[in-house]
């Protein structure tokens, strides 16, 4: 059974803890988004800030997006590799296992981390 609103609400809190390190420029009911305060340093971007994650409630499922696994390759387990789509996106139709929280907690910290070590916060 799908709670979406749970899910929405479980993986909102994994990112709401870096917000003060980031911008937030969605939320609402179905949409938060993180930004890099600073310019992208990549020229396609035109010096509009970096995205760096965000939650987004869709029809189906409510997805968590999380850029720095573009930049790095970082382990990802079986478990949660499962739920993801494409590169950077994991999806959910209820609140994430502990496991999976842990996880993505520990991805969302190290892809801080990265963006930090490259100045790019």
């Amino acid at each position: 059974m799908a709670d979406f609103e749970a899910a929405f609400a479980a993986l909102k809190a994994i990112l709401g803890k870096h917000a003060k390190k980031l911008n937030v420029t969605a939320d609402k009911p179905g949409d938060y988004s993180l930004y890099c305060k600073s310019p992208s340093p990549f020229p396609q971007h035109k010096g509009k800030p970096l995205y760096f994650a965000g939650v987004k409630t869709g029809k189906a499922y409510v997805s968590f997006h999380l850029l720095p696994l573009y930049m790095s390759p970082m382990k990802v387990s079986p478990a949660l590799k499962k739920r993801m789509q494409g590169k950077a996106c994991f999806n959910f139709k209820a609140v994430p296992e502990k496991e999976l929280a842990d996880e993505l907690k520990a991805l969302t910290a190290a892809g801080l981390a990265l963006f930090a070590e490259k100045k790019w916060l």
